[in-house]
């Protein structure tokens, strides 16, 4: 072949891949750099000045429990600003001592723990806690949204009907966002999407901006589960338009970044310029991810290592058995510790999702039979996430049932920008 013809075929691919790689641009940094570089976080400086203020109150007049209710309700914020998880244990010391001196006679404060033990994964004691105030009487439908929460996480999906239909109103924004879960849960994405849209409608009228934060940010995870991954990038923009430190939407513009554009380089400046505001240990996961689709072992094992010291360096109680129990499945001289957390998970909160915890486990066991059953039996029609589904694909190759693997291998296919790259290749090996 004559060299100018060589060069012609090397500019003309060139050209190609080129213009493959912009269509699938979607960020831009210009969007959100300014997002990166901001020193002061307005959401921590008035936590902490409305503690310092409810602290000081209280300690000049302790017989005010509303005070304490007050220091828990900034806490909070502050843990979800900083993800410093002894904010959230603070939290929870402050509304124990008030609902203790309020006998548990005050529903609202009863509602704030069980929310708090919610955030922790203690999904149980917050039944428990849902079901007093039910008994309690007041704030009715409050109360009802609470059980319908707490009972979606621990997959008491027949109560948590029951509890939808306690406070139906499709004008009223709580009961659209559940809606909108519920539909989700069962597959119907469309509808959920249809549902979430009209909710973040009322959260705009309503100009309430923790609703829109909230409503922006959902959104645009709905729509990246739907692959109209542009409509979610800009929502996630409309999020930090809001509130210019919300962390989670340039957590999700990072995603983006690396799941749909293969830009590592730039989804790790966006990873690393937050986490140095923000504690959560599942970054060190997402630049794990990363480090494998660079085929950087070394980038990755480093990671993985820094995400257990994170662990370890905190108690984090059970918020991160689920990713500890894939970690260690998939590390196959590990999965019998998998096993442990996931019969733990399953004793918190028996859903398929736990069940799929202890189904993988087995199945990086040999007990590919066990794996099985466990699916047969728990996981399948009830869950139709991505993740869990791959692994029952993976179960099913392994005991030989490859008729039923087809159209799991096209949802999965499908559903790769959810997944991330790095299972492009397993899943085409299905």
């Amino acid at each position: 072949m004559k060299v100018a013809n060589l060069l012609k075929i090397v500019l003309i691919t060139t050209i190609i891949y080129g213009c493959s790689k912009e269509k699938n641009k979607i960020t831009n940094a210009s969007d959100y750099n300014s997002y990166l570089n901001i020193s002061e976080d307005k959401n921590i400086k008035l936590a902490e000045s409305e503690i310092n203020f409810w602290q000081k109150k209280y300690n000049a007049d302790s017989n005010q429990t509303s005070y304490l209710s007050q220091l828990a309700f900034y806490y909070t914020s502050l843990f979800e600003a900083t993800f410093e998880v002894n904010h959230l244990y603070k939290a929870e010391e402050l509304l124990l001592k008030a609902n203790s001196e309020l006998k548990y006679s005050e529903v609202r404060a009863i509602r704030a723990l069980a929310k708090n033990y919610i955030t922790q994964h203690r999904f149980k004691e917050a039944l428990i806690l849902a079901n007093k105030a039910l008994k309690i009487g007041e704030g009715f439908k409050e109360t009802q949204k609470l059980l319908f929460d707490v009972n979606m996480e621990l997959g008491n999906y027949t109560e948590a009907k029951k509890n939808l239909s306690k406070f139906y109103n499709p004008e009223d924004f709580d009961y659209l966002i559940r809606m909108a879960k519920w539909n989700d849960h069962i597959g119907d994405l469309p509808t959920a999407i249809t549902l979430m849209e009209k909710a973040t409608q009322k959260a705009e009228l309503s100009e309430d901006k923790t609703l829109k934060i909230w409503s922006y940010s959902n959104l645009g995870d709905m729509y990246g589960h739907a692959g109209r991954i542009e409509e979610s990038y800009a929502f996630y923009l409309k999020t930090l338009k809001e509130d210019k430190n919300y962390y989670y939407a340039l957590k999700r513009i990072a995603w983006i970044a690396f799941s749909h554009e293969k830009n590592t380089k730039e989804a790790n400046r966006i990873i690393d310029a937050i986490a140095q505001k923000h504690n959560s240990p599942d970054f060190k996961l997402f630049k794990a991810e990363m480090a494998e689709f660079d085929k950087n072992e070394a980038d990755k094992t480093k990671n993985i290592n820094d995400y257990f010291n994170a662990l370890k360096s905190r108690n984090y109680g059970v918020m991160y058995n689920k990713y500890n129990a894939i970690l260690y499945a998939d590390n196959k001289k590990d999965a019998a510790k998998a096993l442990e957390i996931a019969y733990e998970e399953i004793k918190n909160r028996p859903t398929p999702e736990s069940y799929d915890l202890l189904a993988w486990a087995n199945f990086n066991l040999g007990n590919t039979k066990k794996a099985l059953d466990i699916c047969e039996k728990h996981i399948i029609n009830k869950s139709f996430e991505p993740d869990i589904n791959y692994h029952l694909a993976e179960i099913y190759k392994a005991n030989k049932m490859n008729d039923k693997i087809i159209p799991i291998k096209e949802d999965l296919l499908s559903s790769i920008y959810e997944l991330g790259p790095n299972m492009k290749e397993k899943i085409e090996k299905l």
